[in-house]
């Protein structure tokens, strides 16, 4: 039998729970940008007061905090799956995307096709599109304009020998329902093309097993997985090789380095195996056996165990939402098949009803989240914009309950 998740340990894990300025708020907008871990903040901490100088250097401040930048680099690949060599550290999932669009500028020829969404936030398709300056023909993954989902079927008939890259979210910021990765990935392969898959918006309720799912790049964002402004990016190896470098040319031979133009962020990069402190927290929190389980166990874990908290936890509020005539809820109504990344649509403008929200101690937003095409798909005004209510694991159901008061009062 599963454990139940511990909350009261979950949020004891968290400094953010210990401060009076933010006593009595209810956080539903962490889909922007989640809390820290005490984990995290420790070793930002002590980066900061005992290694604060160029690391790989001969004495000891440097020495320690290079082990530390590569002690990130191995424990993240490992809880994911992959090899150490093939994760990279950027300013930002934005960012780092911008690289690996001008790589594949520099790898493509004209009449070569890529494939982008418009479920996507706009930063796993506004660098791809721009390739169609280069002569690429971009084509569209187009959502289905009354669910938000994406069919694959759309996807095989706009397959064919010219599509080179795939380019997709594990999970969108509006619709906020887990897309078929591994499926995907699997028909992308067979065709012989490439996928890129965003996982900004699910990494967060669960670290997945990359090499499982088996797309050839996987992004997310550490500030929003309870961790450090970094951009976390997985391409492997084969990919890596056959991708022109974006780097000084004397790092164009270094994995690591040739898709980070700009010199890493030392402190951040060594603060990123503060997330992994964490989930291995929470393993030998709540399961026996934490010395025999590989790190990839530990993570499918605690992402199992988060998964079915949030599950329970989300319920309520979309039965709620879907009860109301006067919204529209964005995506599914069964919290099985949803992230708990909330969107929806009133007659009242989005930013009117966060700003009503935070007057009753709810922290939430309204806006378009830099999903205008996808807001566009679904037939709403990017300007009037959705009202977006996410949590993750350390939300307790009483904040739910207390959310769903508020949202009584003005709705």
């Amino acid at each position: 039998m599963s454990p139940a998740l511990d909350l009261d340990f979950v949020r004891a894990q968290f400094p953010a729970f210990e401060q009076p300025s933010l006593d009595g708020q209810l956080f539903f907008e962490n889909a922007g940008g989640s809390y820290t871990c005490r984990q995290v903040v420790d070793r930002l901490t002590r980066f900061y007061t005992q290694r604060k100088v160029q690391p790989y250097g001969p004495y000891e401040a440097s020495r320690l905090g290079g082990e530390e930048m590569d002690e990130a680099q191995v424990r993240l690949a490992a809880a994911m799956g992959v090899a150490a060599d093939e994760v990279s550290f950027g300013p930002s999932t934005t960012q780092n995307t911008y690289v690996l669009s001008k790589a594949f500028g520099e790898m493509l020829s004209a009449g070569d096709a890529i494939i982008v969404t418009n479920q996507d936030h706009e930063a796993n398709t506004g660098p791809w599109r721009r390739l169609d300056k280069l002569g690429i023909d971009v084509r569209e993954w187009k959502l289905n304009p009354e669910t938000g989902m994406l069919d694959v079927r759309d996807l095989e008939n706009m397959m064919d020998a010219h599509v080179k890259l795939v380019c997709f979210p594990h999970c969108s910021n509006i619709v906020g329902a887990p897309n078929e990765v591994a499926t995907i990935c699997e028909k992308v392969r067979a065709a012989g093309a490439y996928t890129c898959v965003d996982g900004v918006s699910y990494a967060p309720h669960g670290i997945p097993n990359v090499s499982a799912l088996g797309p050839d790049i996987y992004l997310f964002s550490a500030y929003k997985t309870f961790g450090p402004h970094q951009g976390i990016m997985v391409v492997r190896h084969e990919l890596a090789d056959a991708l022109p470098s974006q780097a000084h040319y004397f790092n164009a031979g270094y994995r690591t380095k040739k898709f980070t133009p700009a010199g890493p962020d030392h402190a951040q990069i060594a603060a990123s195996a503060g997330m992994v402190d964490y989930i291995e927290a929470l393993y030998a929190h709540h399961f026996s056996g934490a010395a025999e389980a590989s790190l990839t166990a530990k993570t499918e874990a605690v992402h199992d165990l988060s998964r079915a908290y949030e599950t329970e936890a989300l319920q309520p509020l979309l039965d709620y939402l879907a009860d109301r005539n006067s919204v529209r809820l964005i995506g599914p109504k069964e919290a099985a098949a949803k992230a708990p990344t909330v969107a929806v649509h009133s007659q009242t403008r989005a930013e009117t009803l966060a700003a009503a929200l935070a007057s009753r101690g709810v922290m939430a937003g309204g806006g378009d989240f830099y999903g205008v095409r996808c807001l566009e798909g679904l037939g709403i005004d990017p300007d009037h914009g959705v009202l977006r209510l996410s949590f993750v694991h350390y939300t307790r159901k009483e904040d739910v309950t207390a959310l769903i008061g508020a949202l009584d009062e003005v709705l």
